[in-house]
């Protein structure tokens, strides 16, 4: 009833940009907001980005402010985020994220279905 389906994410330099999409096949409810999330090897889940169903509202994570920036297109059900100025402690894998709420998510608890997962490192 719902597929979430990541593509992007790679290997790039420190300083360069990468850019993840994330397609939601949504049948079971209508509006819904959709972030991502982050987790490096033993370390919990770290919130990166959201974005209300509209997409009116956008929230981020303090260590990605200002270099990373959600979107989302509501007609293809796709959320984009696209990274810039990439640095090595971004080094992850990120997972997108559907939550049944339209506005106000942030923590992990409050999405309900989730990506395969995408691999992003970032080197010097």
């Amino acid at each position: 009833q719902v597929q979430v389906v990541q593509s992007g994410g790679g290997l790039v330099q420190a300083g360069g940009s990468l850019r993840l999409s994330c397609a939601a096949s949504i049948r079971t409810f209508s509006s819904y907001a959709m972030g991502w999330f982050r987790q490096a090897p033993g370390e919990e889940r770290q919130f990166v980005a959201a974005i209300s169903w509209r997409a009116e509202n956008t929230y981020y994570g303090d260590s990605v402010k200002g270099r990373f920036t959600i979107s989302r297109d509501i007609a293809k059900n796709t959320v984009y985020l696209q990274m810039n100025s990439l640095k090595v402690e971004d080094t992850a894998v990120y997972y997108c994220a559907v939550s049944k709420w339209a506005d106000y998510v942030t923590q992990p608890s409050e999405f309900d279905y989730w990506g395969q997962g995408t691999q992003v490192t970032v080197s010097l």
